[in-house]
């Protein structure tokens, strides 16, 4: 099982999008999928179809009742399983922010759980703060994915945030696998590029070779609560979803 996070600390850079669609390619691909929504604005859930009706159908009784993962799983109609979000999800910071452990409870979870059974990779779409539920995400993943929007604002969220991961290191007492993920890409603007070049002379390897343009049906499929491989999936949204998974599988980075 292959535990992905997608975080950053800048709000609007494709991270939801970016949670979505790749859960979607890898289910096209075969492979058993869940994702965990730790956002407790609770998009991607929304998006895929699948609502918790209270904090009991989150991650929240995960914390609060040591609940199982398994018993949380919900089914969705774009091919994978989902844990869906709540904004109850919010009381976690302030129920458990002082106790040090906490951090590895979803990771105790996901290893100890009946939930490896039903799942190849899981995908953790995280809330744009840090915080206790965010951090779980960091502690637990196998591989970080870090989406920055093509503009100057994104790319100084994503400095901040690997200033955070340097500062956590001593901690995870190892080097959180991550790559840096282009959005929102138009190559007629010289301001994509400048952002591109800024990521690769700052994270090198790092950065995925490829990028997220900008597409019409990315930005359409959320309203109509689809993937991109569900509202149109001959598109350049799909295809760069497509090209991000065979990257990632090239790199040996998902199993």
């Amino acid at each position: 099982m292959t535990i992905i996070a997608i975080y950053n600390q800048k709000g609007g850079v494709g991270k939801t999008t970016t949670s979505l669609n790749l859960a979607a390619a890898l289910a096209k691909s075969g492979r058993n999928v869940v994702c965990i929504d730790l956002d407790p604005q609770a998009q991607l859930s929304d998006i895929a179809g699948v609502t918790a009706e209270s904090g009991n159908d989150t991650v929240l009784s995960m914390f609060e009742r040591n609940r199982s993962l398994h018993e949380l799983l919900r089914k969705s109609a774009s091919g994978f399983q989902v844990i869906p979000a709540h904004g109850s999800l919010s009381k976690v910071d302030v129920l458990h922010a002082k106790n040090y452990n906490v951090v590895n409870r979803l990771k105790a979870s996901l290893r100890g759980d009946r939930l490896g059974d039903n799942a190849d990779v899981v995908i953790i779409d995280c809330s744009p703060m840090i915080g206790v539920l965010s951090l779980n995400a960091l502690f637990a993943c196998d591989l970080l994915l870090i989406p920055i929007a093509a503009d100057h604002l994104s790319m100084k969220g994503g400095i901040k945030l690997e200033k955070t991961l340097k500062a956590l290191e001593p901690i995870l007492k190892r080097r959180i696998d991550r790559r840096y993920l282009l959005t929102r890409f138009d190559s007629r603007r010289r301001m994509g590029w400048e952002v591109l070049h800024l990521l690769e002379e700052k994270f090198g390897r790092e950065v995925c070779s490829t990028s997220i343009a900008e597409s019409v049906s990315l930005a359409e499929s959320p309203a109509l609560h689809m993937s991109v491989y569900q509202h149109a999936p001959t598109s350049r949204g799909a295809q760069d979803y497509e090209d991000l998974l065979r990257e990632l599988e090239t790199l040996k980075l998902i199993r």
